[in-house]
């Protein structure tokens, strides 16, 4: 196939080139002016300089794809909602639409499980109703869920949605670096008991369920979790990674409710001042949250099995944020 990849430049779009050109398909990817794309030209991948936000500067990326794989996203940064909104809704309709318009066979857009909200402690499967947690993230992409799947109903967009649990592996400098840096520093401390399950899913595990999106028919129109099912706990990740990193584990613990109002504090002081809180709500219900995830469906549907246990993903990511593990094509943490 020839297959376009938005973000695919990013922590997973880097894994999915690799893993399409591993077996022969042709890629190219959409990325931003002021992107450095070096290691995209060396191994062959057509680039495309774009932006999401513009949709003439989507459709000549995409016309004569077979495929489009839409991973771009705007997340975890102090902006405005309709900085948000810009990309995550009115970017993925702009990329859905030079899809159709190019002929494209399949839309397989990256979604999130957090579009569900905050999970009841029991699995969670695709048939709940979308109620996302009020924040732009998990808001814009439910708005951006809904609209993929309204377009495949009314307007015969061959899409596929995948909704991942956190991604994280080697390369993650974003969730799992700040974690590692946290931990080497002392400063990690456990969000209420530390017995709630964390939604994660290693990185080339969600990568397996992009690439069955790709490859099967059955998947069309339907929307699939993308996780582990091996469930790893908030205190046995952390202690897991200290290890790892040959940090301390973490031993202080801190009460939920506290957690979240010192959260919100920190929210609206960061409204007025305009500078990133240190504390989110969202990133304390992710932490002391009981979250899972059923991927029944996506076992029964397309074969999707995950296949790394999540404490060796936590081990080799750590390993990589240290130097030890293996190169991969991904941004190297920060100093």
């Amino acid at each position: 196939m020839d297959v376009l990849i938005t973000g695919g430049n990013g922590f997973v779009g880097r894994y999915l080139v690799r893993a399409l050109l591993s077996r022969g398909d042709r890629v190219r990817v959409l990325a931003l002016p002021t992107e450095d794309t070096a290691w995209l030209s060396e191994q062959g991948v057509v680039v495309h300089r774009g932006d999401i936000r513009l949709a003439d500067s989507v459709s000549p990326a995409a016309h004569g794809a077979d495929a489009v794989v839409h991973l771009a996203a705007m997340m975890d940064v102090w902006r405005p909602f309709h900085d948000y909104w810009d990309v995550n809704v009115a970017g993925t309709e702009h990329v859905a639409r030079a899809a159709l318009s190019a002929g494209a066979r399949r839309f397989v857009h990256m979604s999130s499980s957090s579009v569900y909200g905050v999970a009841p402690g029991a699995p969670v499967d695709e048939s709940r109703p979308l109620a996302p947690f009020d924040d732009p993230y998990p808001r814009t992409k439910a708005e951006a869920d809904v609209l993929v799947q309204r377009m495949f109903a009314d307007e015969g967009l061959p899409a596929v949605i995948i909704r991942p649990d956190q991604i994280f592996g080697p390369g993650d400098v974003m969730h799992f670096g700040k974690t590692a840096e946290r931990l080497l520093a002392r400063r990690s401390i456990v969000a209420g008991r530390g017995d709630n399950a964390l939604p994660l899913v290693y990185v080339t595990d969600a990568v397996r369920g992009l690439l069955l999106a790709l490859d099967d028919d059955r998947a069309v129109g339907q929307a699939f979790n993308i996780t582990n099912d091996d469930v790893v706990t908030q205190r046995a990740f952390l202690e897991t990674a200290a290890a790892a990193l040959g940090a301390p584990r973490p031993r202080a613990h801190a009460p939920y409710r506290l957690l979240y109002a010192a959260a919100w504090s920190a929210e609206h002081v960061a409204r007025r001042t305009g500078r990133r809180p240190a504390l989110t709500r969202l990133g304390v219900v992710f932490a002391a949250t009981d979250m899972r995830f059923s991927i029944e469906k996506a076992r029964r549907v397309v074969g999707y099995a995950p296949e790394m246990p999540l404490t060796d993903g936590v081990r080799l990511a750590a390993e990589w944020f240290q130097g030890r593990g293996p190169r991969v094509p991904v941004p190297e943490p920060a100093t």
